[in-house]
């Protein structure tokens, strides 16, 4: 007998033991059974052919219509047309005629492989195959056919769906009794399969209820496991000791505020509010502030850092980009004035002082910079990953700020944070609205803040969407659109997917840029999502074209992650002073560029960011006092759901509504993180939007479970799954610690 444990090749011999561990990463019969059907087809019920999308690797269910031999190129082709009684599916095989025996007219059969398309016609090539029995026959049929609903599993050309099914069979026909981890109280109250049974419910079904018993079971797992480490979390952090920070009446947070240009929002009051108080406690902040574009967190940032620096800590914000860092510091520096010039002629007695450090510094300014902040001289510190460096010391790291959190790994975040006496408070930043449940399933741990009010003085943005499949002279018409804007003295972007043209081994610069978006929107997107970027808008090529077509005499520059540090710099101080007119940049300008002065976008082949990100970008424009424009231009089909997407960023500048929208639209996968093959941490069926009642629910569970035990002791094949799950790589992107 078997249990969850056993290696596949006990089960299935080594042959196919070694075919699942190379297509799907399996290795137990536990991930073998975690393998989950995507859908059930039942005897006699055709599939719909009609709905087949060409490049997917499917599994159908069909009758054969007609079977014919020819030659073609000298070799015999038998071509096989099935049907589901409206559309019609043809099945290629060159210089097997033999198979005509088996592939009669008027069987039913399930075909594999991926779909083609060759003259109009849907078409599978040397599809692996399996007839169904005829007749009386059908109840003496293997174990994979012997149930009316028949499961279709993610499968591949080497392992179709019912050779995937007949490795379930063995698996379930070999194992033993499995470890029961759910308390007894949630079984009974949620009216729950033992999971035993569950497995053998969503595998080999008598009904749909049982089907449904099973998922609902197998979803709920899923997210109490996530969430018990969540609680988990956060009661640990709960229980560590830091140094309390109060603001203190007519301090540095009170001259600050003093000398601001505006009032703080309702919200921005609110959240203010909640990080005082946060930091006023013995225990480390662990706070989330979430907020549009232009919503005012990198002022209510600052204020928390000006709360650590009255009482003579230090304060460090980590940023993803040097650009953002460079942008960081100038802002920051702007907004306190006279308050970041402590100790020098410039200053008023009161205050602190700024450093930048970052990977690019000379060795000198490298020198100066980490005297300051040994020293405790400097109280802001400004960064990027230089900032984890070793021989980068504090005097006294009281609050660390991340800003764009999803760029960094835990690791990062754990070596910014050792460099504390006491664990400090931390105060993760995103612009990147996130939808509830997506907030309760990745940041569980932390406490939300959340500004949806935008300051005063922000002008509308509005958003069109340029087709050139339906109107490519619209193209001339956004460059003259820009010309327009530059000679009303204002500025423009212009964004392209990726730097170079289309040279071999030259990936799209946007592809990890994606990953990270989707890992944080709980999506996982496909590689042939990322690939196939011939003909994709590139700045190398893009810049000159323009410099000496529609935008000749019109001061024009470009700007990406692959020119040197200082150029970069440059760029940006002289786009900043109007000095360049139009920037043609990568994603590198997504967040923390801010020119009051552009007022128009024009983003290339938009179709291949996502919402999210469109969104992000276009939020650049439209922030001083005239109206920004936006134009989302793109190849793609005008009845795709790429296409789909663009509209729905037209239509709204709601980014929580828009983040939905991403979520709904894109396929979900591991809202842990990328996956990694094999590891039982992937979340199979939970589905953040579709699942937030059962989220919900299992926040409930876990809470109360730890309450009561905050070891899991008490149940200890539950506590054993955490562990698990904890340790799997993929968790490291929960566990924000």
């Amino acid at each position: 007998m078997a249990n969850l444990e056993t290696k596949l090749k006990a089960v299935v011999g080594d042959r196919t033991a070694a075919a699942l561990a190379t297509g799907f990463g399996m290795e137990t019969v536990e991930d073998l059974l975690r393998h989950y059907p995507r859908r059930y087809v039942v005897r006699g019920e055709l599939s719909d052919i009609s709905a087949l999308v060409e490049g997917d690797e499917v599994t159908v269910l069909a009758e054969i219509d007609a079977v014919g031999v020819r030659r073609v190129n000298g070799r015999n082709l038998l071509e096989v047309t099935v049907t589901d009684g409206t559309s019609k599916l043809s099945l290629t095989f060159f210089n097997q005629a033999w198979r005509q025996k088996e592939l009669s007219a008027g069987r039913t059969g399930l075909f594999a492989g991926k779909i083609g398309v060759f003259k109009g016609k849907r078409q599978l090539t040397h599809p692996d195959y399996q007839m169904v029995p005829d007749g009386d026959d059908v109840d003496a049929a293997i174990a994979d056919f012997a149930g009316k609903y028949l499961p279709v599993y993610p499968a591949t050309s080497k392992l179709p769906s019912w050779k995937i099914s007949q490795c379930v069979a063995l698996a379930l026909d070999s194992l033993d009794e499995v470890d029961e981890y759910l308390p007894e109280e949630i079984l009974i109250t949620n009216k729950f399969p033992t999971k035993l049974q569950a497995l053998r419910y969503i595998h080999q079904p008598e009904d749909l209820d049982q089907v449904a018993l099973a998922q609902e079971r197998l979803t709920f797992d899923e997210a109490l496991l996530l969430q018990l480490i969540l609680v988990q979390r956060r009661a640990e952090i709960g229980a560590l000791a830091a140094t309390p920070r109060k603001i203190s009446q007519g301090g540095l947070v009170a001259e600050f505020e003093s000398q601001l240009p505006f009032t703080y929002t309702q919200g921005q009051r609110e959240v203010a509010h909640e990080i005082e108080e946060d930091m006023k406690r013995p225990h480390p902040m662990h706070r989330l502030l979430q907020g549009e574009v232009g919503s005012g967190k990198t002022v209510l940032a600052l204020r928390a850092m000006l709360t650590v620096i009255e009482s003579g800590g230090q304060a460090a914000l980590l940023a993803p980009t040097e650009v953002l860092a460079q942008q960081h510091m100038k802002t920051i520096a702007k907004i306190l004035g006279p308050l970041a010039l402590a100790g020098t002629l410039q200053g008023n007695g009161k205050g602190t002082q700024l450093t930048l450090l970052t990977g690019s510094l000379s060795a000198t300014a490298k020198r100066e910079a980490l005297g300051k902040i040994a020293s405790g001289e400097a109280g802001i510190v400004i960064g990027t990953h230089a900032l984890l460096s070793q021989g980068v010391e504090f005097h006294d790291l009281a609050l660390v700020v991340i800003d764009e959190q999803h760029r960094f790994g835990v690791e990062q975040r754990d070596a910014l944070r050792s460099k504390a006496k006491l664990p400090p408070h931390l105060l993760v930043m995103t612009a990147t609205p996130i939808p509830r449940t997506v907030a309760m399933t990745i940041f569980g741990d932390l406490d939300i803040s959340t500004l949806r009010e935008l300051p005063a003085g922000r002008s509308p943005i509005k958003t069109h969407v340029v087709s050139l499949a339906q109107k490519p002279r619209y193209l001339e018409r956004a460059w003259e659109r820009i010309r327009e804007e530059v000679t009303a003295g204002h500025q423009a972007y212009i964004v392209a997917p990726r730097i170079f043209g289309d040279v071999e081994g030259t990936p799209s610069n946007i592809n990890e840029r994606d990953r990270a978006m989707a890992k944080l929107m709980g999506e996982t997107l496909d590689e042939e999502e990322l690939e196939g970027s011939a003909g994709m808008s590139a700045v190398d090529d893009l810049a000159p074209e323009l410099a000496t077509g529609p935008l000749k005499g019109i001061t024009l520059a470009v700007l990406h992650g692959q020119l040197s540090s200082t150029d970069k710099e440059e760029t940006m101080v002289a786009f900043a002073k109007n000095e360049i007119s139009v920037l043609v940049a990568t994603t590198v300008i997504e967040v923390g560029v801010d020119v009051p002065n552009a007022s128009m976008m024009v983003i290339m082949d938009a179709d291949r960011f996502g919402v999210s990100q469109l969104h992000q970008l276009r939020g650049r424009v439209g922030r001083g006092g005239v109206a920004g424009l936006c134009l989302l231009v793109s190849k793609a089909d005008p009845d795709s759901l790429a296409m789909d997407r663009l509209t729905a960023v037209a239509s709204t500048l709601d980014g929580f509504e828009l983040s939905r929208i991403d979520l709904d639209q894109r396929r979900e996968g591991d809202v842990l993180g990328k996956a990694q093959s094999g590891s039982r941490s992937h979340l199979r069926l939970l589905r953040v939007l579709r699942d937030e009642p059962i989220i919900e629910k299992a926040r409930s569970a876990a809470t109360a479970l730890i309450a009561q035990d905050s070891t899991l002791h008490t149940w200890p094949h539950l506590a054993h799954e955490v562990e698990i799950l904890r340790q799997e790589e993929s968790s490291q992107f929960v566990d924000k610690g």
